[in-house]
Order: structure tokens, then C-alpha cells, then sequence
């Protein structure tokens, strides 16, 4: 059809015509679609305006297809069908969905929700598959290219069409081997700038946020090692002399605390703010809204 055809007819009528062509019959479709039998044949005499057809013929024991009626068929069902699942689009059912969910973090983010956010797909919707994207050097435009759903991880500024929501706030720690030669000593200012350090660096070039607030000060840290991975950063730590300051809900889930003398930082590095974040995009889809409650749930569970 053509597009000045869409704007003049009523779509309705192809509901109308869909029964009639099943019934064969302009009573029973009334009857299927709950309206009179005169607004049936109302609808009727418009649909053979509309397509320069009879569509139905009187044959013997009651109306036949026509031609072009018959070949319609199949695509007046197809088109129907998409059409409500078009409008049943704005639902969602997670017990009845597929596919994978992608997450964009960081590994111990991952360590931290991943096993919440797998029990609750196996009980929400055991279809869906949880895929966790590692961050790149501009993890924000993985949202913009739609490589990812939701990013997960600190998010200080937003551009333009990405949403974001608070999950939780944490603080910082270091770490330093439990045979440490600095373990049962102090850990003051002085201190910590004397120990070599471990940092966790996804592109491998920039300052922590602790060389950013030492340089605010005229200080520096010698850091020995970079690493791409907060995991290997830990092994390191607990395998060396090498200390490493991190957020404490990812020391607590991914040191085993016996190996580890756990310390305040002896500056103030503040708090960070774990986010998520989305393309605007999405905010108002019924699968992705039904991702972010579930995100938000799992981090509840956790009790940051």
C-alpha cells in the first residue's frame, strides 16, 4: 500500500477483513469480533472500496474468496501478527525472554555482582544470558554504539543522552601482604610514600585518583607495577612487598582476608560513587527498565 493509502484508510478494518476471511462469513465475524452484524457488513462494503475487490462472492453454502483475497491471506496474518507484537512490545515478560544482557565493568565489580545478578536471572529469567564486557579507554562510548546495555563502574561525568543512577558509595583501603615488613607498623603519610605500589590501569597511561590528590600536595608515590586487572593486582600484593589502594567493597570480595593486613589510606581520598549508566535510547523500554531493577536489587542485597 501506498503511503497516502495509509494515511486515508482505517487500519482497524484489516481486523475486520482477517475474520471475515477466516469465517467465510459476515455473522460469525461479527461474532468473533463482538460487533453487529450490520457494522460487520459496514465494514465489509468499505473494505471492497478500499482494496477495488469483492473479497467475498456468494458460492454455494455461503461466501467464497476471491483471488486477490486468497492471495492477501497470508500476509494480512503476517502483518497483523507484527503489529501486535509491535504493541505487545511495550511488555516483557523476562521468564519468556532471551538473549544475552551486557555489562560493561571492571572484574571485581564483576566478582562483586555477577554471582547475584546469576541467581536472580536463573530465577527471574532463565533464558537470558549475562555477558561482562571489559571497559575500554572511553567506556561511555560503548553505551553510545550500543556495544553494551548498562555500564557499571564510576561515571563522574555524563554527556548528553546517557542516563545515570547512584548504586552505591564506598570507601578506600590498602592492602599490603600479611607477612609484610610494614604489617604491623603504622601506616602513616610518611610511610606509604616510602612502599612501592601496585595500580590497577585499564589503558595502561594516566594517574590513580591517589597520585591525583598526592600531586595536589607536592607528593608522589613510587608506583612499581601496572596492571590491566584488579585480580592480578591482588595476586601481586599478596605475592610481594607491593602494596595497593583500592575500594574496599572489591578488597573484601576479592582478597582472602588472612593473607592481607587491610589499613585506612592515610589521606583522604574521599568517597567513590559506583554507578549505572545507559543510553537515553533505552530508559523507557520494558526490557531494559526491567535490567536496571534488577541491577539496583542485587547491589540492595549486597548491604553497601
Amino acid at each position: 500500500m501506498r503511503e497516502v493509502d495509509l494515511r486515508n484508510a482505517d487500519l482497524n478494518l484489516l481486523v475486520v477483513l482477517n475474520a471475515l476471511l477466516d469465517e467465510r462469513s459476515v455473522t460469525r465475524a461479527a461474532t468473533r469480533l463482538g460487533m453487529s452484524q450490520p457494522a460487520a457488513s459496514r465494514a465489509l462494503a468499505r473494505l471492497r472500496v478500499l482494496f477495488s475487490d469483492a473479497l467475498l462472492v456468494d458460492g454455494t453454502g455461503g461466501y467464497l474468496l476471491t483471488a486477490r483475497a486468497e492471495e492477501m491471506r497470508p500476509l494480512l496474518r503476517n502483518t497483523l501478527a507484527g503489529v501486535s507484537e509491535l504493541l505487545e512490545g511495550r511488555t516483557f515478560d523476562p521468564m519468556r525472554a532471551n538473549g544475552p544482557v551486557r555489562l560493561l565493568m571492571l572484574d571485581l565489580e564483576a566478582a562483586v555482582l555477577a554471582p547475584r545478578l546469576i541467581a536472580r536471572l536463573a530465577e527471574q529469567a532463565p533464558s537470558v544470558d549475562l555477558q561482562v564486557v571489559p571497559p575500554g579507554p572511553r567506556p561511555l562510548e560503548a553505551l553510545e554504539a550500543d556495544a553494551v546495555d548498562v555500564l557499571i563502574g564510576v561515571v563522574e561525568d555524563a554527556p548528553a543522552g546517557i542516563r545515570k543512577r547512584s548504586l552505591y558509595q564506598d570507601d578506600f583501603v590498602t592492602l599490603m601482604r600479611a607477612e609484610h615488613p610494614a604489617a604491623r607498623k603504622a601506616l602513616t603519610l610518611e610511610r606509604f610514600l616510602e612502599l612501592d605500589h601496585v595500580v590497577v590501569s585499564i589503558t595502561g597511561s594516566g594517574r590513580a585518583w591517589v597520585d591525583e590528590i598526592l600531586a595536589r600536595s607536592g607528593r608522589q608515590r613510587r608506583v612499581k607495577v601496572r596492571v590491566p586487572s584488579f585480580f592480578a593486582a591482588v595476586e601481586i600484593a599478596a605475592r610481594s612487598d607491593l602494596v595497593m589502594t583500592l575500594p574496599s567493597s572489591l578488597a573484601r570480595t576479592a582478597a582472602d582476608m588472612r593473607r592481607f593486613v587491610m589499613a585506612p589510606p592515610p589521606l583522604d581520598l574521599g568517597n567513590v560513587v559506583i554507578s549505572l549508566a545507559w543510553h537515553a535510547r533505552h530508559h523507557d523500554a520494558p526490557r531494559h527498565i526491567w535490567l536496571r531493577k534488577m541491577i539496583v536489587a542485587a547491589v540492595a542485597g549486597l548491604g553497601l
